[in-house]
């Protein structure tokens, strides 16, 4: 059976976006995303054209190896400390990207989908294969808590 997804032209249009939001899913560890990302793509690939909707299928494979591998992780006993932040002064950009990975893998992909990817509610929801009522949560939990550790109001 012949192959009806370009899984080549997909990766070129859409893998940076993937490997983004799984990237903010994990809270930016690198290792997890590139595995997850790979994963989810070797297992589109097998399936061929048995996936109806390819990137779609991508997203939620890729989230839910991720997820695993981030919970079997959390699992683990810690032996070696956690690497530091760099210097909170340069940019408040450390400021960000600690409170991220204060928020749930959830709130931190529907965030980097909506404000950084610029996909609908509604888009965010198919690729997470959940309901946009469940994204406008995920939305306004992760909002409400990065405003509160990162010292500003919601809204602005």
């Amino acid at each position: 059976m012949e192959d009806p997804h370009d899984f080549d032209e997909i990766w070129r249009a859409d893998g940076p976006m993937l490997w983004r939001a799984v990237y903010a899913f994990t809270g930016g560890r690198r290792d997890v995303t590139d595995d997850a990302v790979a994963e989810a793509f070797a297992r589109a690939m097998a399936r061929g054209g048995k996936v109806r909707d390819p990137l779609a299928y991508l997203f939620r494979i890729a989230f839910r190896v991720a997820g695993a591998e981030l919970a079997r992780r959390s699992k683990e006993v810690q032996e070696v400390p956690e690497m530091s932040l760099p210097d909170p002064t340069q940019d408040g950009l450390p400021d960000l990207l600690g409170a991220l990975r204060e928020l749930s893998p959830s709130q931190r992909a529907a965030v980097y989908l909506h404000y950084q990817a610029d996909l609908s509610v509604r888009d965010v929801a198919h690729v997470m294969g959940s309901t946009s009522a469940a994204v406008k949560v995920h939305l306004m939990r992760g909002r409400r808590r990065l405003a509160e550790l990162l010292g500003t109001e919601e809204g602005s």
